[in-house]
C-alpha cells in the first residue's frame, strides 16, 4: 500500500519502510511525526482519493536525521552589463522513515487543541483590528482638533491687522 500525502507545500509518494528526505520539520531525531494532509491511499485498483484531503488516514514516520543538501551554485549574470554575483545555497532536510500507513485517527484531544489555538488565532485578529481602529479615530480627531486651532488663530491675525 502507498500513500500520497503533502508536507511543506511539496506532495511525496511513499510506502511502508520508505526513507524519504523532506523540507526541514521540527522535530527531534528519532521522534514520531504524523502527517494528516494525505491526498491518495492505494494499491492496484483499490485506491482513495481525497476531496482534498482523506479524513481518518494519516501517515506516521519517524526522524531518522536532520540535515544540509549539497551546496548549489547560485549565479545572477547580465551580459555587456558588467554584472556578475555568485553565491551557493545549502537548503535543509529531514529524513524520515514511514512506519505505518492507515485508518489512524486523530485523538480527541488533538482536535480540541487544534479548534482552541483556532478560535484564539481569530479573537486576537479581532481585538487588533479594534485597536487599530480606535487608534485611527484618535488620529482623526486629533487632525480635526488642530485644523480647528488654526482656522481659530487665522481669522484673529486678519481681525488684528484691520484696527
Amino acid at each position: 500500500m502507498y500513500a500520497v500525502f503533502r508536507s511543506g507545500g511539496k506532495q511525496y509518494r511513499g510506502t511502508q519502510g520508505d526513507r524519504l528526505k523532506l523540507e526541514k520539520i521540527q522535530a527531534e531525531e528519532g521522534a514520531s511525526v504524523n502527517f494528516n494532509e494525505v491526498i491518495l491511499v492505494g494499491e492496484g485498483a483499490d485506491v482513495k482519493i481525497g476531496k482534498p484531503y482523506l479524513s481518518d488516514v494519516s501517515v506516521i514516520a519517524t526522524v531518522l536525521r536532520q540535515g544540509k543538501s549539497k551546496k548549489i551554485p547560485v549565479v545572477k549574470f547580465k551580459r555587456r552589463q558588467n554584472y556578475l554575483r555568485q553565491g551557493t545555497h545549502r537548503q535543509f532536510f529531514t529524513e524520515i522513515e514511514i512506519t505505518s500507513i492507515g485508518d489512524q485517527k486523530i485523538p480527541k484531544t488533538a482536535k480540541k487543541v487544534a479548534k482552541k489555538a483556532a478560535t484564539k488565532k481569530v479573537a486576537k485578529k479581532v481585538a487588533t483590528k479594534k485597536v487599530a481602529k480606535k487608534v485611527a479615530t484618535k488620529k482623526v480627531t486629533k487632525k480635526a482638533a488642530t485644523k480647528k486651532i488654526a482656522k481659530k488663530t487665522a481669522t484673529k491675525k486678519v481681525a488684528k491687522k484691520k484696527k
